[in-house]
């Protein structure tokens, strides 16, 4: 069994970085060591001008190789574009996407992989926009071995909480919380946000929080105080603030499960405002505690995830095809991921057989429709 105080502390950890963002490196060092690999990042692609960034790093291995993945993951090269399809906070590893006597081809693997003593890298994405996608990354050596059950397992536990401080973070930095515009910063945020005192009065609420309790099916304020409409959730909330008025919390994060009158779930989490920076956050609104509500749902399934599974694909013959879309021929697509003209040619012809298809162009405009139908 996984310990559970070493999880707890390290969700403790995660949570602080979204007002003291240089504690990163720090606790990227942390999750690391924690799913079982030598070093970890947060990563970011921008589709408009093709370009990969790092945001932090734990250190352990060359940064030049952690810009390699992320460049990697844009031209297709070696990891395949898989951050564009895959869907949010999945760990996904390097046998997800090829098999591993091809990976050990690309030039992903000879030039950074191998020179660093890697072997495997297992990633999720955080964030996706029109043009962005944010990934966390944890790179594996030989004495790790290759990703296994228990390492995917350590990601699904972490990956939703690095995710949720990554997106806070983004929102809230330091020098908006300090200035006169932190309630028009709050605004900008998707997530319902309740600035609560010791007792749970309401002190302050963004645009989306005004609107939840307004609908009055999840949560409701009577007399200034904030009370979820489902008993059994509001004594939780209760329970939450309580620990973080006792100061027993720290600065962990307590998720909290709501039910509206219909039925529909939502989650709450509460965040303590109760020390280090986020003590200055709170300090002007006399408040001890953030409350972040969102609905409870599902990510809907990528395009290229509903391709695969409607035609029986393979990793590999998706990563052709994905590659067709973005670069074009059978030269060009061998070029990208570092493979025989042989062997992409082959990969063609069954997913000619599978499709239906019987050109280029006609591939093109498989994933295009896919790509409609689940936009709309």
């Amino acid at each position: 069994m996984l310990d559970a105080d070493r999880l707890s502390g390290l969700v403790s950890d995660i949570y602080g970085v979204t007002l003291d963002p240089e504690l990163w490196p720090n606790v990227l060092r942390s999750i690391a060591e924690f799913v079982g690999g030598a070093a970890a990042a947060l990563m970011a692609q921008n589709d408009d001008d093709r370009d990969g960034s790092i945001y932090y790093d734990s250190g352990g291995i060359d940064p030049r190789c952690i810009q390699f993945y992320v460049d990697a993951c844009i031209t297709l090269d070696a990891a395949s574009a898989w951050p564009r399809f895959a869907r949010a906070e999945e760990p996904v590893a390097t046998a997800d996407l090829i098999a591993y006597d091809e990976f050990l081809q690309t030039k992903f693997y000879r030039e950074c992989v191998r020179p660093q003593g890697l072997v495997d890298v297992i990633g999720a994405v955080l964030d996706r926009t029109a043009t962005s996608i944010a990934m966390l990354g944890v790179f594996r050596r030989r004495r790790d071995g290759l990703v296994d059950e228990d390492a995917r397992r350590r990601m699904r536990l972490i990956v939703p909480h690095v995710r949720r401080a990554v997106l806070i973070g983004r929102t809230i930095d330091l020098r908006a919380t300090e200035s006169a515009n932190l309630a028009n910063a709050f605004d900008g945020i998707a997530s319902g946000l309740f600035l609560l005192d010791a007792i749970g009065r309401i002190v302050l609420v963004n645009a989306v929080a005004r609107a939840i309790l307004a609908a009055g099916d999840v949560l409701t304020s009577g007399g200034g105080r904030l009370t979820a409409s489902n008993g059994e959730a509001d004594r939780e909330l209760r329970d939450a603030l309580a620990v973080v008025r006792s100061g027993n919390g720290g600065i962990t994060g307590i998720a909290v499960p709501l039910i509206a009158r219909d039925g529909a779930r939502h989650v709450a989490h509460v965040l303590p405002l109760t020390s280090g920076r986020r003590r200055r956050a709170g300090r002007g609104y006399a408040a001890v505690a953030a409350l972040f509500v969102h609905k409870a749902a599902l990510d809907a399934p990528s395009p290229l995830e509903v391709i695969a599974k409607s035609y029986r694909l393979t990793p590999t013959e998706l990563r052709v095809l994905l590659a067709v879309v973005e670069v074009g021929g059978a030269p060009e697509v061998a070029a990208t991921l570092g493979i025989a003209d042989s062997t992409v040619k082959t990969h063609l012809r069954r997913l000619y057989e599978k499709t239906g298809a019987r050109r280029h162009a006609d591939l093109v405009k498989l994933v295009a429709e896919y790509s409609n139908r689940l936009i709309r």
